[in-house]
């Protein structure tokens, strides 16, 4: 399997070298509400033992998504959040609640519905007043070996280190695609390019995810057959593509697993319903990508060609 290549900055001497931000200490703090993550266990073992109904050999089977793609609009009209996302503005899902709540205009009016589609060629577009550049816009694209204590958002009210603070010396205005918790680690892609960003996180798109996890006390064989069999949590079904055991050491077990889906703490919760405990998760590939290539805290630059080939990556196994 081919990695993709480093991509840095160079020095004045024409040397390599990759782009880093300032280190900060480890916080000591965590996000990740204790009492929250037990309250969604509850609600998973339920929906586990409610899979039991099925006498535990024909589990529930996930709606399968629309493969087909979408045509263009022949009136050169595009959904508002889509237009955004384009653009580079934020996600899509960040570009609807910015229209819910009234911050968008289009040609000097408020809008506020989801439906709402302009003209990103003619009409005059703009977010919390500030005019976006709609037509085009300069698409980038980064990767970021996330070290844990930083929430995966552009801005943290609570005032915590974010994933931007990690980003430094980037002039284009980028997000995270999807999303690592405080506690977690690992590979996190950016980009300011809206229509792959949401190919890369829609479930349609497959994109694998391969996941280090470190679990206190002993992952049996049995723990093994009911993760790859496929755990029934609260919001849908979930079913590794594969797993299989790491290091054993004392008390604790390294785990390996990879999805195609990412829904709330769903890696946690798996282990939940298996009455393990989480004490490390590291996101370790995403699709060819692999976390050997970028040291921790720092990001390299990607092509598009690079993000390509992670929505064309389908089964390769790095076990």
């Amino acid at each position: 399997m081919k990695h993709p290549r480093k991509r840095s900055k160079r020095t004045a001497t024409g040397a390599r070298r990759s782009t880093s931000a300032p280190r900060t200490e480890k916080p000591q703090e965590t996000s990740i509400s204790r009492q929250k993550l037990l309250e969604i266990s509850r609600l998973d073992r339920k929906a586990a033992l409610r899979a039991g109904r099925f006498s535990g050999r024909k589990l529930p089977k996930l709606r399968e998504e629309s493969k087909s793609r979408p045509q263009a609009p022949r009136d050169g009209k595009e959904r508002l959040q889509k237009i955004l996302a384009s653009a580079g503005v934020c996600s899509r899902r960040k570009a609807e609640e910015l229209i819910l709540l009234g911050e968008v205009q289009v040609n000097g009016e408020t809008v506020n519905t989801l439906g709402a589609k302009a003209d990103p060629q003619n009409d005059v577009i703009s977010v919390q007043g500030k005019i976006i550049q709609a037509a085009y816009i300069d698409h980038v694209y980064f990767v970021l070996n996330k070290p844990r204590g930083y929430v995966t958002t552009t801005q943290d009210p609570q005032g915590r280190p974010t994933v931007m603070d990690l980003m430094g010396g980037i002039k284009e205005r980028i997000y995270p695609v999807g999303r690592l918790d405080y506690a977690s680690e690992g590979l996190l892609l950016f980009t300011n390019d809206g229509e792959l960003a949401n190919r890369l996180m829609h479930p349609s798109g497959c994109v694998e995810r391969t996941y280090a996890v470190k679990v206190r006390g002993t992952f049996t064989q049995e723990h093994l057959k009911r993760l790859r069999k496929g755990i029934q949590l609260s919001d849908g079904f979930v079913k590794p593509v594969r797993a299989w055991r790491g290091e054993h050491l004392q008390g604790k077990d390294w785990v390996y697993l990879t999805l195609t889906e990412g829904k709330n703490l769903e890696i946690r919760r798996i282990f939940a319903v298996l009455d393990l405990e989480v004490e490390r998760l590291r996101r370790v590939a995403i699709g060819p990508l692999r976390i050997e290539d970028v040291p921790v805290g720092r990001y390299l630059k990607l092509t598009r060609r690079d993000i390509l080939a992670i929505l064309e990556d389908k089964s390769k196994e790095i076990e």
